[in-house]
């Protein structure tokens, strides 16, 4: 699955074991990639694994891997949350980036890099926004970017799109149980997919909604329901992103690419996976 050992003949090749875990301490430290310690080799050869696996989707693949193995075993909760957190631009990742002011475009494949580079500016300064969805213990499923002054429901439909499980038998997966959210994705096209794919929506109705639905009387159709009680797992996604804000280097986004910052967010997925499929306290 990593990408085959590097090197010319008459140099030593460089092991990917090595290069994984200095991409780690990288994005763990927040530290600039030329200031990576000795003992993970040129600091070149490490980034350069890192471009490489983010441009290939090589850490997707093995993120889809490992939340395969774990539905194997019945360790995945397909009752599923959806949020976004931003995360702060650092200028080292604006050098040459024309920045989006408004609307700017919204990051639906993965494997492309937006115009935008996923970097936008808000009233918060420059910015950059993490979607995802993470099933009911919280451990990331999907894993989206756009700039920081983009809106989460546009986002809803992309994200499921990408939400796919391979089984050892017949289709994958694509359809939770149910979607937790806030109220930011309450709306109709949000509502209507849900169900007409026959999924369980636990969103609360904003207030304007309310107040549109009553006006219209009977034309406004029946109030939104919402199970209060299964609503409040939501907030695994919060505890998901406090974990993955951990590593300094997600936190703050010092990378230009999209394509490259999401990766290391991937990668911060697949770990996550793998420390709930290991069988070690």
């Amino acid at each position: 699955m990593l990408p085959r050992p590097t090197g010319r003949k008459g140099r030593p090749f460089a092991d990917a074991r090595l290069m994984v875990e200095g991409i780690v301490y990288r994005y763990r430290t927040g530290i600039a990639w030329r200031d990576l310690p000795a003992v993970f080799g040129p600091w070149q050869t490490v980034w350069t694994w890192h471009h490489r696996m983010a441009t290939e989707g090589i850490w997707d693949r093995v993120l889809a891997k490992v939340i395969a193995a774990a539905d194997a075993a019945g360790m995945v909760d397909w009752s599923i949350s959806v949020d976004s957190t931003i995360a702060r631009t650092h200028q080292h990742a604006t050098n040459t980036t024309r920045l989006s002011q408004g609307a700017g475009s919204n990051y639906t494949n993965p494997r492309l890099e937006p115009p935008d580079h996923g970097i936008g500016r808000s009233r918060g300064g420059l910015s950059t926004k993490i979607h995802q969805l993470v099933d009911g213990n919280g451990l990331p499923l999907v894993t989206l970017i756009t700039p920081g002054q983009a809106g989460d429901s546009p986002m809803f439909l992309p994200l499921m799109a990408q939400l796919r499980v391979e089984r050892d038998r017949g289709r994958p997966r694509t359809r939770p149980d149910a979607v937790r959210g806030d109220k930011a994705y309450s709306s109709r096209a949000i509502r209507g997919h849900l169900r007409t794919r026959g999924i369980r929506a636990v969103i609360p109705e904003p207030d304007d909604q309310k107040g549109h639905r009553q006006r219209r009387g009977s034309r406004g159709g029946r109030p939104v329901g919402l199970d209060d009680a299964d609503y409040r797992h939501r907030n695994v996604i919060e505890r998901n992103y406090c974990r993955m804000k951990q590593w300094r280097g997600l936190a703050t986004r010092y990378d230009k690419h999209a394509i490259v910052y999401r990766a290391a967010v991937v990668l911060n997925a697949v770990i996550a996976w793998t420390q709930q499929l290991s069988d070690t306290p």
